[in-house]
């Protein structure tokens, strides 16, 4: 029996962070993956107040939330570090990932499934967001320095995710005209090895959110003609 495994989906970019933590630390374990319209007996069990993906199961000690698993991982497992040492420096980490997933994950949500004004305001939110984050970025590689760290895990989304939703939706977010040292920061944070061997395919993705869009735009029609 695997002494760490991780419960996720393939199309999630918040599995996606944990499996790149893993990674980056050398850490094996047995990925299972979950079919969320079927979640299984396991995961209810191990995230009953939730239901979510990923949970990270550790000596059958489970662990939910991809920010406290990756801190977890971070504290638990010595050799690559995604976190700094120095206090100020993790307070800072930890900051910015709750930036980006309070303020930048639903913006850039409503930016690509919305419509009308909610879409323009949603836009408007996320490219504030995004111009925070660029300004924060400026004479580094990474947000964690010259190294991956934990806000660049935390930003897959905007590196990969975000590129595919915008093809999918025709819409567009981050350009490298307008935001030219995040687009800079994408393209060497997807060039990795690890990251890219932690990324679905970008087909098969790109399929999956086509299915999601048409699927949102036949239930607004749906409730528009009730």
């Amino acid at each position: 029996m695997a002494e760490v495994k991780l419960f996720g989906f393939w199309g999630s970019p918040f599995s996606s962070r944990v499996q790149m933590a893993l990674k980056l630390k050398g850490v094996s374990y047995e990925y299972i993956e979950e079919d969320l319209p079927n979640k299984s007996p396991s995961l209810l069990k191990y995230n009953p107040i939730h239901k979510k993906i990923p949970v990270l199961l550790h000596k059958e000690k489970p662990i939910a939330e991809s920010l406290v698993i990756l801190e977890y991982i971070d504290e638990t497992w010595e050799g690559y570090s995604i976190m700094p040492e120095d206090p100020y420096e993790r307070a800072m980490v930890r900051f910015w990932v709750k930036f980006l997933d309070e303020k930048f994950l639903g913006a850039a949500w409503k930016a690509c499934w919305g419509e009308g004004k909610e879409q323009e305001k949603a836009m408007e939110d996320a490219q504030e967001v995004l111009t925070t984050l660029e300004n924060e970025l400026k004479g580094k590689k990474f947000f964690g320095g010259d190294n991956i760290g934990l806000v660049d895990i935390a930003a897959n989304f905007i590196a990969f995710w975000v590129g595919v939703i915008q093809d999918v939706v025709g819409i567009n977010l981050i350009e490298e005209d307008t935001f030219p040292t995040l687009f800079k920061w994408s393209e060497e944070f997807l060039s990795c090895e690890v990251v890219k061997g932690c990324l679905p395919p970008k087909d098969k993705l790109s399929a999956f959110l086509l299915a999601r869009k048409e699927a949102i735009t036949e239930a607004a029609k749906s409730i528009v003609y009730k």
